[in-house]
């Protein structure tokens, strides 16, 4: 008879000292794998932002420095940022130096305090001693005085902020970019624009439809053309988006009211602007918020390089693209552009010319009510012309018209408080 039997196999077990050599060898790959993960963490470098203040004195008090967009703002930051940069560039940081501005300035009886936002790279063990650095360079700078400014090292304060508080800091000031672009090359000829590029560009859409672009100037108004307005001016028709794509749109908005020039005469060029006041705040982050309005003094003169962008037509009764388009184009002398064989005259004062003689790029049908922009010396960017009208797209001869916004400051600023 046959008897059931289990099936064993016969199994040698490992020596002792085999074992522990295996475990030993896994123990010590654990280790090293902690130990080079613990090193990386403390020495990898993170980005860290730190906000401060200083105060430059013997300045007679001047209420100007309070505007962000006045001359005197421009010229005394620019001095100062200049200073920053050439100090830390020739410090022994220099390679953990990300970027410095000044944000605001605030006039006193004899001086101006500059509030200012620093960022660097470096690793977290490192971090307080990178911080004590920075003091340090700032401090020497501020005892360092040149012809122009007098700066006062003892008033000296600097903390680190989050990256959160430093982006809102930005993003709350007008013309600047959180986003740069590498590149900086619409729209006809142009190219596609990144995102947070151009965070003030706008599309008004009609039944959910891009219809015209706009300029954000607050969290409340946008400007743009009137002629945009022509079918109807009833609010309800349209929503307006950011973000560089015109669908699905980045932060819908509803339109609360829409202000047409009182002089602006349906199928005529002149006063071809509007505002578009919307029904809630819009909240500023990298991705939108508002260029600066120039001052009514301000000059941009012919030759100057500036940047029209847009949803527009690709070319003449052309198709529309997806993603926003930016050409940089020139500011054209209005006597050329009112040229017989130009413009004919029809290009008043109130108007501004851009683009080229030769044709290729320009704003095309789709771009109305859209921005031209202006980098200063600091690259803060400035709304210089809205883009009107024009013959065709990109035609020798025919650049692209613009209602000039400087002659429109005072209209802006009474509908708005802007």
């Amino acid at each position: 008879s046959f008897t059931c039997r289990p099936v064993t196999s016969s199994r040698t077990s490992l020596p002792l000292w085999m074992i522990a050599l295996i475990v030993f060898g896994v123990l010590a790959i654990l280790g090293i794998t902690i130990g080079l993960l613990v090193h990386f963490l403390t020495t990898e470098n993170r980005t860290y932002y730190y906000q401060g203040s200083f105060k430059v004195v013997d300045i007679p008090y001047n209420s100007n420095y309070e505007r962000e967009t006045s001359e005197e703002t421009n010229r005394l930051s620019k001095i100062l940022e200049t200073k920053m940069m050439d100090a830390f560039q020739s410090s022994n940081i220099y390679r953990q130096y990300i970027n410095s501005q000044v944000i605001t300035l605030v006039p006193d009886n004899n001086s101006v305090t500059a509030h200012i936002w620093l960022v660097f790279k470096g690793s977290s063990s490192m971090k307080e001693n990178t911080r004590r650095r920075i003091e340090s360079i700032l401090g020497q700078m501020l005892r360092n005085h040149s012809e122009s400014v007098t700066t006062d090292p003892n008033s000296l304060r600097l903390i680190e902020i989050s990256k959160v508080n430093a982006e809102k800091i930005i993003n709350n000031r007008c013309g600047r970019r959180a986003r740069m672009s590498a590149t900086y090359d619409r729209v006809k000829g142009g190219s596609t624009a990144q995102e947070g590029e151009w965070p003030w560009q706008a599309s008004i859409q009609m039944n959910g439809k891009h219809y015209c672009g706009a300029s954000l100037i607050s969290d409340r108004y946008l400007v743009t053309a009137a002629h945009c307005f022509q079918r109807t001016k009833n609010p309800k028709n349209y929503t307006v988006s950011f973000g560089t794509r015109v669908s699905p749109p980045y932060m819908e908005h509803y339109v609360q009211d829409i202000i047409i020039h009182e002089s602006y005469v349906p199928h005529e060029h002149h006063d071809d602007v509007a505002i578009v006041s919307l029904t809630e705040r819009v909240l500023f982050n990298n991705d939108v918020h508002r260029v600066c309005l120039p001052e009514a003094s301000q000059i941009f003169p012919p030759g100057e390089g500036v940047v029209v962008t847009g949803w527009g037509a690709l070319f003449y009764n052309g198709e529309y693209p997806a993603l926003l388009q930016k050409a940089p184009v020139k500011i054209i002398d209005t006597n050329t552009c009112n040229a017989k064989e130009a413009y004919n005259g029809l290009v008043s004062d109130t108007m501004i010319c851009a683009g080229y003689m030769e044709g290729n790029i320009d704003a095309c049908q789709g771009d109305s009510g859209g921005p031209l922009v202006y980098p200063n010396s600091r690259n803060i960017w400035y709304l210089v012309g809205i883009v009107s009208w024009g013959s065709e797209c990109g035609k020798i001869n025919k650049p692209g018209v613009y209602m000039r916004v400087t002659s429109y400051s005072n209209w802006i600023a009474s509908k708005t408080r802007v």
